[in-house]
């Protein structure tokens, strides 16, 4: 099939999916986010989430027309592009010359409306890093089961850097996004969960000594230079730590998630009374 050539950078079309990648304010403005890369273009493909528009270099289409396939499918329009209108699209240093401007509904739950958690859930508190989001909600969804909450002033889940983080994990979670711990913790305990804040704390109870096979758990992290807010560990019902032994005081987001996602999973905290 022939598609439409683009080959100028200052075409209208071009600019706005452009200003998707570098700003949070256009993803929030558009209600759309930039989708960079053959495997992770397919994997929103796969997932329920609409493709507004697909972008691609010539190139591209001969070395990854089955990834492209799928996405062609069901994208509202195709664009080949010349490969200076693909290096203004690109945040990567090596692109591979593929591009998917993709609708956030559905992606994002604004607020606690609708959510119903069943299972274990991680709550994630002014998280800063979008690398370090995005390699948490890999593990989560990669660990099963888990529903995130993102807390307060996160950094966005649809940025180009925590997309590719997370290998297309935040497509197929429904994050839950919330400003007021208030509200969610209330959620929360409303739905019978206990919920545990996750500290640096010599004296803070050992996560090992959690027993997540009886109730409902959450587990809390927060951001990654000063830690959980007080309004939130006061809201929790307790403080759990990481015992390290070597001179290390503490561990990034990612790092300290792993562990307790892992220390959940495998004693079965799956949410079942």
């Amino acid at each position: 099939m022939e598609y439409p050539r683009l080959t100028s950078r200052r075409n209208p079309v071009v600019k706005e999916a452009a200003a998707l990648a570098g700003s949070a304010r256009a993803r929030r403005e558009q209600g759309a986010f930039l989708c960079e890369g053959a495997r992770l273009c397919r994997d929103v493909a796969l997932s329920d989430v609409k493709i507004r528009t697909c972008f691609f270099t010539q190139e591209a289409a001969e070395k990854y027309g089955a990834y492209l396939e799928p996405v062609w499918k069901l994208c509202g329009q195709a664009w080949v592009v010349d490969p200076p209108v693909a290096q203004l699209l690109s945040s990567t240093k090596s692109s591979q010359g593929v591009f998917c401007v993709c609708e956030s509904k559905g992606v994002l739950g604004e607020g606690l409306c609708g959510f119903a958690p069943q299972g274990p859930c991680l709550i994630l508190e002014n998280i800063q890093d979008p690398g370090n989001l995005g390699t948490v909600l890999r593990t989560a969804e990669a660990l099963g089961g888990f529903q995130v909450f993102l807390l307060g002033d996160c950094c966005d889940p649809l940025s180009p850097k925590a997309l590719r983080a997370s290998m297309g994990a935040v497509f197929r979670m429904g994050l839950a996004v919330e400003p007021s711990a208030r509200r969610l913790f209330a959620m929360l305990a409303g739905a019978g969960y206990a919920c545990h804040g996750a500290v640096p704390d010599r004296e803070a109870r050992p996560v090992a000594s959690v027993d997540f096979c009886t109730g409902r758990h959450a587990v809390c992290i927060g951001n990654e230079g000063s830690g959980l807010t007080q309004e939130a560990l006061a809201l929790c019902a307790d403080r759990i730590t990481i015992p390290m032994g070597g001179r290390a005081e503490s561990l990034n987001a990612a790092a300290a998630s792993t562990i307790l996602l892992w220390e959940m999973a495998r004693k079965g905290g799956r949410g079942h009374d």
